[in-house]
């Protein structure tokens, strides 16, 4: 089991940058393949992007193709986001997520994964 915390989010002006992270507490996260959603008001979640437990394979949605960036630290036990070029449409609340598993039919839906963060908030003015 894992637990996830998410860090990092906050008010930003479009075109700015901000770097969420995750912090993982407890056992074999380097095993976990991990991802990033988020969830706009009146919206259902959404896939934003994701990470092998390997680090060495990562897939994006289409809307952040080129300004965003996964990444994780398996020494430190921590996920990361790099989020640049924000937009407006880019505001929503950012979760982590942990699948002990991996399929590559699935990893884009949310109910593939069997651990979640308590989001953070990410706001971009225009």
């Amino acid at each position: 089991q894992v637990q996830l915390v998410e860090s990092g989010g906050g008010f930003v002006q479009a075109g700015g940058s901000l770097r969420l992270s995750c912090a993982a507490s407890g056992r074999g996260f380097s095993f976990y393949f991990m991802g990033w959603f988020r969830q706009a008001p009146g919206k259902e979640r959404e896939f934003v992007a994701a990470i092998r437990s390997s680090g060495g394979v990562t897939d994006y949605a289409e809307s952040v193709k080129g300004r965003f960036t996964i990444s994780r630290d398996n020494a430190k036990n921590t996920l990361y986001l790099q989020m640049n070029s924000l937009k407006p449409e880019d505001t929503a609340v950012y979760y982590c997520a942990a699948s002990a598993t991996y399929d590559s039919r699935w990893y884009q839906a949310a109910r593939f994964y069997d651990y979640w963060g308590q989001g953070t908030q990410v706001t971009v003015s225009s």
